[in-house]
C-alpha cells in the first residue's frame, strides 16, 4: 500500500526539518509504496527500493500538499498529506497559567491601591522585568467557596485598575479558561454552544475592568477536552493556538481536545499539529511548573531542546492555585520554579511570545 509517513498529515515544519532552499525550506518525503511500479511526489519522481520511497520536495508557500503517486502491479494508488511550513520560525516560548480566580478575589476584597499590591501579579511584573516573560492568564467566571475563602463572581471585580491592566497588555493577557473550577472537564461532552456563550460572559467581564487590549484567545480550555465540533467556532472567535498534553495513558490519550489516537500520538511526539478541518493548531505543552521539582526543570527540558521535533518551541505552563498559601496542595517555591524555567529558555535564547500574534507567535520581521 501507497502510504507517506513523514511528515505526518497535519505536521508543521521549521528549519529543524529540511534545509533552506534561498528562502524556501527543502524536505526529505518518505513512505511505504508497492514493491514495482514507479512513484513520483508532486510530480518528480521519487527513489524506491525494498518496498520504501523517498522525494526531495521544495516548500515555498505556507501549506503545501504532498501527493504521493504510484503506477504499479495493484494499479494507480494515491496519497496526499498536508504540512505547515513555519516560514518565520525561530526559539520561542509561551507561558500560559490555568486555573485563575484566586488573585482577582484578593485584589477585589482588598481593594489594593496598585494591582502589583498583590503578590502573585507582583511576582509576574518581576519576571517580565527580568527576562521579557509574556504571560497568558486563564481564567474563571466564579470561583467557588473552599479552603476558607467566600465565593467570587467575576462581575464583582473593579474597573478602577483599567489603565494598569491596559498599560502592561503587551505582556499580560487575561483569557477565558472555563465558567469555574469545578466541575471537572465541564466540556468533554458539552455543546459547542454552552463553550461559546460561558466564553462570551468571561470575555464581557474582561473587556469591562481590562480593556479590549487585555483580552487575549484562550489558550487552554480547562482540562484540554472539547467535542471536535466546537473546533471551528473557536477558530471564527480567534481562537489559533489551544495547548494540551495528549499523554498517553492506559485507557487513551487524554488532555488532548478529543483528537484521534494517531494524532494524539504524533502530538506526543512533536511540538504541535495543525487541524485542517477547524485552522486550529494543537501544542504540546512541554513542562507544568507546579509539579516539577526546580531541580528536574533542567532535566526535563535538555532533551526537549536537543530533539528536532521539539526544540524549536517551548509550551512553558503552571498553575494559579499553587501559588496560594490556603490551597490544600500550597507549593511554597512556585515561584522559583517560575524563574528556574524562565530563566533557562531565556539563557538558550528563547523569546517570549503570545501564541496568537503570527504564526504560533512568529511573523515576518
Amino acid at each position: 500500500m501507497l502510504r507517506t509517513e513523514w511528515p505526518f498529515h497535519g505536521a508543521v515544519l521549521n528549519r529543524h526539518h529540511g534545509e533552506d532552499a534561498g528562502g524556501a525550506l527543502r524536505i526529505v518525503v518518505t513512505g511505504q509504496c508497492e514493491l514495482y511500479g514507479s512513484v513520483t511526489v508532486n510530480g518528480a519522481p521519487a527513489k524506491t527500493a525494498s518496498g520504501r520511497f523517498e522525494a526531495s520536495v521544495t516548500l515555498t508557500e505556507r501549506e503545501t500538499d504532498l501527493a504521493a503517486v504510484q503506477d504499479g502491479a495493484y494499479g494507480r494508488q494515491e496519497h496526499r498529506v498536508r504540512v505547515v511550513w513555519d516560514r518565520h520560525s525561530f526559539p520561542r516560548y509561551r507561558f500560559s497559567i490555568d486555573d485563575n480566580s484566586f488573585f482577582l478575589r484578593d485584589i477585589a476584597r482588598r481593594q489594593y491601591a496598585s494591582l502589583f499590591d498583590c503578590f502573585y501579579l507582583d511576582m509576574l511584573r518581576t519576571l517580565n522585568r527580568e527576562y521579557g516573560a509574556k504571560f497568558t492568564v486563564n481564567i474563571y467566571l466564579e470561583a467557588q467557596e473552599e479552603f476558607g475563602q467566600p465565593q467570587f463572581l467575576l462581575p464583582d471585580f473593579p474597573d478602577r485598575y483599567r489603565a494598569e491592566w491596559e498599560a502592561c497588555a503587551d505582556w499580560l493577557g487575561l483569557a477565558f479558561h472555563a465558567h469555574a473550577n469545578r466541575p471537572d472537564r465541564p466540556y468533554q461532552y458539552a455543546a459547542p454552544e454552552q463553550l461559546m456563550r460561558e466564553l462570551g460572559k468571561v470575555e464581557e467581564q474582561i473587556a469591562r475592568f481590562a480593556g479590549e487590549q487585555s483580552l487575549v484567545p484562550p489558550t487552554v480550555i480547562h482540562w484540554g477536552m472539547i467535542v471536535p465540533e466546537a473546533y471551528r467556532p473557536l477558530y471564527d472567535h480567534g481562537v489559533r493556538v489551544l495547548s494540551g498534553f495528549g499523554h498517553p495513558t492506559s485507557h487513551g490519550y487524554d488532555v488532548n481536545y478529543w483528537l484521534d489516537h494517531a494524532r494524539s500520538e504524533y502530538l506526543w511526539n512533536h511540538d504541535c499539529l495543525m487541524d485542517f478541518a477547524s485552522g486550529l493548531v494543537f501544542s504540546r505543552v512541554d513542562i507544568v511548573c507546579n509539579n516539577t521539582p526546580i531541580d528536574r526543570i533542567a532535566p526535563t527540558l535538555e532533551p526537549l531542546a536537543a530533539d528536532p521535533n521539539h526544540a524549536e518551541i517551548m509550551d512553558l505552563f503552571t498553575h494559579e492555585q499553587y501559588f496560594w498559601d490556603f490551597y490544600a496542595n500550597y507549593v511554597p517555591d512556585h515561584p522559583q520554579r517560575l524563574d528556574a524555567t524562565i530563566r533557562w529558555v531565556t539563557e538558550r535564547g528563547y523569546k517570549p511570545v503570545f501564541f496568537h500574534e503570527g504564526f504560533m507567535g512568529a511573523s515576518a520581521k
